[in-house]
């Protein structure tokens, strides 16, 4: 049986290869699925060559170059078995493109769903991605464009997230879910998916909060918890809520969010918000030297300028924080009125549902008969 391998590197790439999965397994019954990624694509019928966590920071990359290195050779071995029909790529690009090389020297198709962000960073990568991808699947707006102007079959396939928000919640249903009084105002804390960024970030989000309680009596707070951390509840004083980011943008009046994914989510949900990163300093002196956007969150990236108030490394201060969050818990503030039409925008700008469908039906298209 001929087999599509499907690599991901990190959970996100893990969730999005599963949904990827499933719908390949229902139209091509005929393709056995192999790759990297995790428990999510597991579960959906991926053989794991290797479970891969994915890794965040320049520093910390170095420390995983020699595993990266035997399970590329292993791959490529794999890809010169005469074996694999097709190669998806979802995201992870430090590994990825390396193995889309390898894949193209092997006569090996490649479609790559979720390319390298080089919209922000390192844009001399096209070159590269142009020589080695059949067929890109992107998931904003502005790549398709961007990608074909440099050589690379670009489509839109809109952005994954959409399906989850299908089955989204109304407030009063949200709050319900969460245990919440209706008449609660309720602020939603998104410190981040990993240990490193737990680590940095988790004690300024907690001291936000504080800050906004004193000035709000009553105000209940809910901390999103990603699948792979592990909060210390003698730590965090809060209401503690595993995989529900849905759910608790959707009861909260405002959120504040890791720079990610979950910004877009508090798009979707219309849940004003602020968006914070800090990285080691090595890590930033080395991004700022390579990025060239002016912007870190998702939505104000996607929406073209600034909807939502950005504090990066130092300027990722409490009090400023609170000083920004506090008039968007108004329902009449401009701040707040303003917000949730630029979140509109945002939310109309990601397409429709339907992307792993869209990419399933691209890669039984690239896998042949």
């Amino acid at each position: 049986m001929r087999e599509v391998l499907i690599l991901a590197g990190e959970a996100s790439g893990d969730l999005h290869g599963a949904a990827l999965a499933e719908q390949l397994h229902s139209i091509r019954p005929d393709l056995s699925l192999a790759g990297t990624g995790g428990g999510r694509m597991r579960a959906a019928g991926v053989s794991l060559i290797e479970q891969l966590d994915g890794v965040v920071g320049f520093v910390a990359l170095l420390r995983y170059v020699p595993a990266h290195i035997t399970l590329y050779r292993k791959i490529r071995a794999r890809l010169h078995s005469g074996d694999v029909a097709l190669v998806v790529l979802i995201d992870y690009g430090f590994f990825n493109l390396k193995v889309g090389a390898a894949a193209k020297a092997a006569g090996v198709p490649v479609l790559y769903f979720i390319t390298p962000q080089v919209w922000a960073s390192r844009p001399g990568r096209m070159k590269s991605m142009a020589r080695v991808i059949t067929k890109a699947a992107v998931i904003l707006p502005f790549e398709e464009s961007l990608l074909r102007a440099n050589g690379i079959d670009a489509t839109f396939v809109g952005h994954p997230l959409l399906d989850r928000a299908a089955a989204m919640p109304d407030r009063a249903e949200a709050r319900r879910r969460l245990g919440i009084p209706e008449g609660k105002e309720v602020l939603a804390l998104f410190p981040g998916s990993r240990a490193g960024e737990i680590k940095r970030l988790l004690a300024d989000f907690l001291a936000v909060a504080r800050e906004l309680e004193r000035r709000r009596p009553g105000l209940h707070v809910v901390v999103g918890v990603a699948p792979s951390v592990q909060l210390d509840p003698a730590q965090v004083p809060y209401q503690m809520q595993r995989s529900a980011s849905f759910d608790i943008l959707c009861a909260a009046d405002v959120a504040l969010c890791k720079s990610g994914t979950t910004t877009l989510e508090a798009a979707v949900a219309g849940c004003p918000c602020a968006i914070v990163y800090r990285t080691g300093k090595v890590d930033y002196a080395i991004a700022k030297r390579i990025v060239t956007i002016s912007q870190i969150g998702l939505l104000n990236i996607v929406a073209g300028r600034e909807v939502a108030r950005e504090f990066v490394q130092d300027a990722f201060q409490p009090m400023a924080v609170a000083d920004a969050l506090a008039p968007l818990f108004d329902p009449r503030s401009p701040e707040r009125l303003s917000m949730i039409a630029g979140l509109a925008e945002v939310r109309a700008k990601l397409g429709t549902t339907g992307a792993a469908q869209r990419v399933a039906a691209m890669a039984s298209e690239l896998a042949g008969a």
